[in-house]
């Protein structure tokens, strides 16, 4: 997959447009209540649980905003869930078992870790919940060990965008230096998709050297940290590649406060404070997942799902790199 680039053409993934020809978009939410009517309850007793890492990550608060959409558009009930930091893993798994104790009818989820949520997830399964997973995607080898049923997958391809950033960064790169990668949960599917992406990029400049790549686990109190760690063992850094923007803005502090305006750094998410940043210069560039557009699409199929209606097992969104040029167009 490629990024819907500002400057030409590109490959473009059709798997979306698919699902969407595949299943009608209802004006209203007429659709469900016919489903539910099959099955003697009303729209509005569907309930479905949205169940993300947190809110504290503005990230999540448009996913929800994607999915309270989906909400008014079906007349279904919405249940948010979230732990309180994205690196909260046991609240995900105390909250789904909640709901298996609640009997909601499906549950989408965006898990922290691929593999700790599938043991609480399959037994939702077992319960007779529909299960969606956006934005990090499941172990599908653990999965299969713990019996779950394929989960469809709704998400962007993270490999391919996080490369495609870290291209636009290496071309404005002119003479030899050092560049270091800050990833996310390193047990989680899409941190490691942006790392290898990123590394990916890198590794075809003849102009940079990877010198360290180290988690801060999403945080930007925790980025600031390893980025002076980074910059103390490596003072010649010149290339910053953040797995997402939370990241990014502790790194971009630390360069600020330590008066290094020589640094290019590209990131993943493009959250309004990181977009600002991109208009500054202080950021290369991000990318826009689309949230609010995974969200939805999570509730979406898991009605689908709910009216016995065939769904795709992946469905990839395009992500759009964000620079100062889009910005300003």
């Amino acid at each position: 997959m490629m990024l819907a680039h500002p400057f030409g053409s590109v490959a473009v993934w059709l798997v979306s447009f698919v699902l969407l020809s595949c299943t009608p978009t209802p004006e209203t939410g007429t659709d469900v209540k016919d489903i539910a009517a099959s099955a003697e309850v009303s729209a509005e007793e569907i309930q479905v649980a949205l169940v993300m890492k947190t809110l504290t990550n503005p990230f999540f608060v448009q996913m929800e905003v994607g999915a309270r959409r989906a909400e008014k558009e079906f007349g279904i009930e919405l249940l948010v869930k979230t732990a309180s930091q994205e690196t909260s893993i046991q609240q995900q798994i105390d909250i789904v078992e909640r709901l298996i104790d609640d009997r909601v009818d499906a549950i989408v989820i965006a898990p922290g870790d691929s593999i700790e949520l599938i043991p609480a997830l399959a037994r939702a399964q077992k319960a007779g919940i529909t299960v969606v997973n956006i934005d990090n995607k499941l172990d599908a080898q653990f999965a299969k060990r713990n019996d779950m049923k394929t989960v469809p997958f709704i998400s962007v391809d993270n490999e391919a965008s996080a490369y495609e950033v870290t291209k636009y960064l290496t071309a404005q790169i002119s003479k030899p230096t050092q560049a270091v990668v800050i990833e996310g949960i390193e047990e989680a599917q899409n941190s490691q998709d942006r790392k290898n992406g990123a590394l990916r990029a890198f590794a075809e400049s003849n102009r940079v050297d990877v010198v360290m790549t180290k988690s801060a686990h999403w945080k930007i109190d925790e980025a600031y940290k390893v980025a002076k760690e980074m910059f103390e063992q490596y003072p010649g850094i010149g290339a910053v590649f953040c797995a997402n923007d939370m990241m990014a803005l502790g790194v971009l502090e630390f360069l600020s406060q330590t008066e290094r305006s020589n640094v290019l750094v590209v990131s993943y998410d493009a959250l309004e404070d990181a977009k600002r940043a991109v208009l500054t210069g202080e950021l290369v560039a991000t990318v826009d997942q689309k949230p609010g557009e995974q969200g939805y699409l999570g509730v979406r199929t898991a009605l689908d799902m709910l009216k016995g209606e065939p769904v795709e097992d992946v469905l990839l969104i395009d992500a759009v790199l964000v620079t100062k040029e889009t910005l300003t167009r």
